[in-house]
């Protein structure tokens, strides 16, 4: 997550997903950025991350699994990730999910997604 200082210009790609307020620590939520469904996650310490909202093993949307220790487990077959990075951390995922990067602007969340 960055915070982006008052009166910068925006970074290309980057889309405004949510109120920083209307986000609880500890929760995933799923957002839209521009047309690409993302796993927005405010962690219980408040640090926000940005996955593609699909697990690496199976077709199946991350923002209905848990997050525990800045991991985030899968609903489906129980693979976890980092969300800091994206790694796999645990079978049955072996390959990464995609990360963005999150800024926050005043009390708006953007993720950059190209």
């Amino acid at each position: 997550m960055s915070v982006m200082e008052s009166g910068r210009e925006r970074p290309a790609g980057a889309v405004r997903v949510a109120a920083l307020e209307d986000l609880a620590p500890g929760t995933l939520t799923e957002v839209d950025a521009n047309g690409v469904s993302v796993c927005l996650i405010r962690t219980a310490d408040g640090e926000l991350y940005a996955l593609r909202n699909n697990c690496s093993h199976k077709d199946f949307q991350l923002h209905l699994g848990t997050l525990e220790d800045n991991q985030l487990e899968c609903a489906w077959h129980g693979a976890r990730f980092d969300v800091e990075t994206g790694r796999a951390l645990r079978l049955p995922a072996i390959k990464p999910v995609r990360t963005y990067e999150v800024i926050v602007d005043g009390g708006d969340v953007l993720v950059v997604t190209d």
